[in-house]
């Protein structure tokens, strides 16, 4: 049995537990402590997530995106394959090490798609990026902690709140769509989203194919 590989670790702001990069047998994993955050082995609804915001966009252009939450780049490498050549997509992390953990380790899981020139990295917080950019986005992609329910870091919990989707709505533009990835059913999420202004529609899918536990992506377009 090949041996599971400490690669590196982080401090994540707020967080008494280290942010850890594991190896085994050519896959790599994100956990806190002894809860696993992702895998590069498990990824369909992290793509689902950029695929479903897309198509709800419609044939409208996705010139602007926001990806919030870089992860191990899935989401974001989707979201490159739908959007056209002149898009702009920023990708916010809180973590730096993360960003570098994925041009240095196990970007080329997901394409490395760090590399792409639309891509334009911010070092920081999603909520505060949110809320410098009013009416700036025609998506903005959702993808930090577990989702609205399952939160490793309660302090993600206010982007998840009314306040924080106000903001988020704030800086979409006019039929922009917001979408949410969690890793639980979250069944009230829906009514605050539609609470805040945004009509609402829920996607339930499996984190391997038809295996795995269950997960949920909504689309949220502003009204």
């Amino acid at each position: 049995m090949k041996p599971r590989e400490l690669v590196a670790s982080a401090m994540v702001p707020g967080e008494a537990a280290a942010l850890q990069c594991w190896r085994h047998d050519g896959a790599y994993s994100l956990w806190i402590g002894r809860t696993e955050l992702m895998s590069s082995r498990v990824h369909e609804s992290e793509e689902l997530l950029a695929d479903v915001v897309v198509q709800a966009l419609g044939p409208r252009p996705a010139s602007r995106v926001l990806v919030g939450g870089l992860g191990m780049g899935f989401t974001l490498a989707r979201t490159l394959v739908g959007v056209g050549a002149d898009a702009r997509v920023d990708v916010v992390e809180l973590v730096p090490e993360v960003v570098a953990w994925n041009r240095e380790h196990f970007g080329h899981c997901a394409g490395k798609p760090l590399d792409d020139p639309r891509v334009h990295v911010i070092i920081g917080d999603v909520g505060a990026t949110l809320v410098e950019s009013p009416d700036a986005y025609d998506v903005v992609l959702l993808d930090v902690d577990n989702g609205p329910e399952a939160l490793v870091h309660p302090g993600n919990a206010r982007l998840y709140a009314p306040a924080g989707l106000l903001v988020a709505r704030a800086a979409l533009r006019a039929g922009g769509v917001l979408g949410v990835w969690s890793s639980a059913e979250a069944p009230t999420f829906a009514g605050r989203l539609q609470g805040c202004g945004f009509t609402v529609t829920t996607h339930r899918t499996r984190a391997r194919g038809r295996k795995g536990p269950r997960r949920t992506v909504w689309t949220a377009i502003r009204r």
